[in-house]
């Protein structure tokens, strides 16, 4: 697990694309808030992340769900918010160091990479509350202000919690996030502090039985009803409380960190008629970051049913009814000193950076306690011109010594703004070679595999492009990517891992047409293709419509968006899903083909403070089955359906005290 807490490379590829291209499907990306009165000036709020050096500003448009949800566009889950869910894209990892393995609950996780920490001049707050059907809620509580002038705190936290509509299915799901950043008034030091923790519940049921028959059997019209492969029966409950699992995941994340920088530099000023306004113009910095990592990942059951375990994971329990337990804990302290140098003291987007990372990880595992430790250095360049027409991004770290020796990352980006009228293009390269996951290790406890996998280190490489033409409307990205060694399970429990090359090809087109004077279509279309003897199935093709209408229909202080949103995933050899281990688990047997795409219905507006998303999804399952009803369910993976109707209601306000 390195230190560094820049984003994954291809979240920050995307990003980084949205604010050159802005965002053409509805709106700016980057809208201010502004609160005025009587009294006092505008408002305005900003924030960046921990390793940027970019002010954004905060997003107040309506047109698009995902933004305000915590599952992507392209992303799919189980069939319940909160249950495991993954990229219909082809996504590697490309993190070089120690990494546990867990990563299908990853979408629900606050990610230090994503740590805001915001500068306002007043008090900002946001209460968000969102119902659905069968209960299944979320709240999320924003509070930030600033201390003093040069000192910022925040306080966020997030439930998910919704009981699923098939047996088994119940999330909960809670988020933790304290921030805090300070500025000596010399401006020469800063000091960053983090405190961040996830914790999720995820009950598992290993899938419906007999998917083919019993969806479309008028007896089981009630989706509770159907028997599931674990977890035993359970009455339904919407008492978010009650959140004990009985038969699933439980995961803990919480990270600590406290970053302190000093500059050496100019000092400067600027006097206006009344008052002096300090500047500072560093040339060369010295930073320290101390990190805590304390992970707890368990799989429990406490009704296990020994002909399912003895089926699929080839594990023999003492009776018919047994408890089946499965824990890695982990605790991992890294300590990083870099140095900075700013070879152009008033363009603090350039710089060259330089570091050496100690780290020290111990796990108590079903094997016993393991400690390792990695030693590491990293370097990074950046150049953003003043004029924005160049940016560039080139950075690198390589592990010397310890359990993860070898493993390397390389990234470089450049990124040109062409013109108003031409648009912007990006180009990047990244390569990782990188030590397989823990989860893969014969000493992990999640290692079900009888003899220990013999396993080389997996290099990725990843070509990527893009091109923007906002006069248009249009952006088109490309990626290519190079696999060796990929690791993966090939069932419910075997480690495998494919020695010889393939590669995967992905295109995408993003395209506003622009139907009438307010209403619009946003089009989206991926498409994948693998070449060589890839163990991995995706899409070949996955498309996201939304056609509506996007305005104020006359009235100044409303922004509204109506339509309806289309889905579609063209038939694929879906993957599996693993409960026990919580993997998403690689499978060429049964092919996922749906006779019509997921469609729903949407009106989301705004008030000037307050914001409302109303919502009917999956209104493709309406059917006459021995009476009308949404019984046509979707499935998105072998045993896996998503639910009939889904209505959600939700609603957002913002305040400035």
């Amino acid at each position: 697990m390195a230190l560094s807490a820049q984003e994954p490379s291809v979240q920050r590829f995307g990003n980084r694309l949205k604010q050159l291209g802005g965002n053409f499907n509805g709106g700016s990306s980057n809208d201010s808030l502004r609160h005025r009165d009587n009294e006092e000036d505008s408002i305005t709020i900003s924030f960046r992340y921990l390793d940027s050096t970019r002010n954004y500003r905060l997003d107040s448009t309506v047109s698009d769900f995902s933004r305000r949800f915590p599952l992507p566009g392209t992303y799919i889950n189980l069939g319940n918010t909160g249950l495991a869910a993954r990229s219909l894209l082809f996504s590697p990892q490309f993190n070089g160091g120690f990494d546990p393995g867990f990563h299908s609950f990853d979408v629900y996780k606050w990610k230090l990479s994503e740590v805001r920490f915001f500068n306002t001049t007043r008090p900002y707050s946001e209460l968000n509350y969102l119902l659905g059907s069968r209960v299944e809620q979320m709240i999320s509580l924003v509070h930030t202000q600033n201390i003093k002038p040069n000192w910022n705190f925040l306080f966020q936290y997030r439930l998910i919690n919704s009981p699923g509509s098939f047996q088994n299915q119940n999330t909960n799901h809670n988020n933790y996030l304290l921030t805090s950043k300070y500025q000596s008034t010399n401006l020469r030091y800063n000091n960053y502090f983090v405190f961040l923790s996830n914790k999720l519940q995820s009950y598992e049921n290993g899938g419906i039985i007999d998917t083919s028959d019993v969806l479309n059997d008028p007896d089981f019209k009630e989706r509770y009803n159907i028997n599931t492969r674990i977890g035993g029966k359970k009455v339904f409950s919407s008492n978010f409380f009650a959140n004990k699992i009985n038969t699933g995941n439980k995961y803990t994340e919480t990270t600590l960190l406290f970053r302190q920088q000093y500059d050496l530099g100019k000092k400067d000023s600027v006097v206006t008629d009344s008052t002096v306004i300090p500047l500072f113009f560093p040339r060369l910095r010295f930073e320290h970051t101390i990190r805590l990592d304390k992970n707890s990942y368990t799989f429990q059951d406490n009704v296990g049913d020994s002909m399912y375990y003895q089926a699929y994971y080839d594990t023999s329990l003492r009776g018919p009814r047994d408890t089946v337990l499965f824990r890695d804990k982990w605790k991992i302290l890294s300590n990083d000193f870099s140095i900075y140098q700013f070879p152009d003291a008033k363009n603090l987007h350039q710089f060259i950076k330089l570091g050496l990372m100690l780290q020290h990880i111990s796990g108590e595992l079903s094997s016993g306690k393991s400690r390792f430790f990695n030693t590491a250095g990293h370097a990074e360049y950046r150049n953003k011109t003043r004029n924005q027409r160049w940016d560039i991004e080139a950075n690198g770290s390589l592990y010397f010594t310890g359990f993860n020796a070898g493993d390397y990352e390389a990234h470089i980006s450049l990124l040109s703004l062409l013109g108003k009228k031409v648009g912007s293009l990006q180009l990047g390269f990244e390569n990782t070679s990188r030590t397989p996951s823990f989860v893969f290790d014969n000493r992990s406890s999640f290692y079900l595999a009888k003899t220990a996998a013999n396993l080389k280190k997996e290099n990725n490489t990843h070509l990527y492009a893009a091109y923007f033409l906002p006069s248009f409307r249009l952006r088109l990205t490309g990626h290519y990517y190079l696999a060796t060694n990929y690791t993966y399970f090939s069932g419910y429990y075997q480690v495998q891992q494919e020695s010889s090359l393939f590669n995967m090809l992905q295109v995408a087109i993003e395209k506003t047409f622009r139907l009438g004077k307010h209403w619009n279509w946003h089009a989206e279309i991926y498409l994948q293709q693998a070449v060589g003897d890839a163990p991995v199935n995706v899409p070949a093709l996955y498309t996201r419509n939304r056609i509506g209408y996007e305005g104020n229909l006359g009235f100044k202080n409303l922004t509204i968006a109506f339509g309806t949103e289309i889905k579609y995933r063209a038939a694929y050899k879906a993957a599996d899903y693993s409960p026990a281990l919580g993997q998403f688990v690689y499978q060429d047997t049964m092919t996922i083909r749906n006779p019509l795409p997921d469609i729903a219905a949407y009106l989301h507006f705004r008030i000037k403070p307050f914001t409302a998303f109303i919502r009917a999804e999956n209104l493709n399952a309406a059917r006459n089955l021995d009476g009308f009803g949404f019984t046509r369910n979707n499935l998105v993976a072998p045993y896996y359906a998503l639910p009939g109707l889904q209505f959600r209601l939700g609603v957002f306000w913002r305040f400035v005290n």
